[in-house]
């Protein structure tokens, strides 16, 4: 047996570890306290470490804790080649009991969220946080699926795909459910600087 195709293989792996090796999000088997950014029905303010952007969202759904959810996010570095963050930013706030769309403004990748819960709507407003790098700009953008696929459901979301980003998010609200689904939008970003504000 020949150790060629080990030599071959084993920088790659060690390229993609060293890339990707400080992937922070953890799997919560207890859906316990531990591991959330919030109580139910308390509000809360998540931001990545500097230079990471969100790749992973769960959260569980309570009924009997004013049909309100518990978020926990985890974060990845950008690769090097988008450089560092040039400036960060809260976006607008979108409001409680509506349905909305929203992309970072600037070409800004997703890097935190910040939510408060309103129990006359039974429901959350939410604000991204966002970071732009340098002059890059988005393209082959797609959305998920909806998380959860069924109002009431757990959310389990990971970005398995690094060359792929979260810019934003359009969600809808159920008045009868007091749930809301998500579909994460995601995209690349250039390699070059482009002149485009807003894309």
């Amino acid at each position: 047996m020949t150790l060629a195709p080990l030599w071959v293989f084993l920088p790659l792996v060690a390229v993609a570890r060293g890339q990707y090796g400080d992937y922070r999000y953890q799997q919560y088997h207890d859906y316990g306290d531990d591991g959330w950014v919030n109580l139910n029905r308390q509000g809360f303010s998540f931001q990545c470490p500097q230079g990471q952007v969100v790749v992973a969202v769960r959260s569980i759904f309570s009924k009997k804790e004013g049909s309100d959810r518990q978020w926990n996010y985890g974060c990845m570095p950008t690769p090097q080649r988008l450089g560092q963050p040039t400036e960060c930013w809260w976006e607008e706030i979108n409001r409680a009991g509506m349905q909305w769309y929203q992309t970072c403004s600037n070409n800004g990748l997703v890097a935190g969220f910040q939510s408060r819960y309103f129990e006359s709507v039974l429901d959350r407003e939410w604000q991204f946080y966002c970071c732009r790098y340098s002059k890059r700009c988005p393209y082959s953008c797609w959305m998920t699926t909806e998380y959860p696929g069924h109002y009431g459901e757990d959310v389990d979301m990971i970005s398995y795909d690094y060359d792929h980003y979260m810019r934003g998010a359009a969600t809808t609200f159920s008045a009868v459910d007091r749930d809301r689904q998500w579909k994460f939008i995601m995209c690349r970003m250039t390699d070059y600087d482009c002149e485009f504000a807003n894309v």
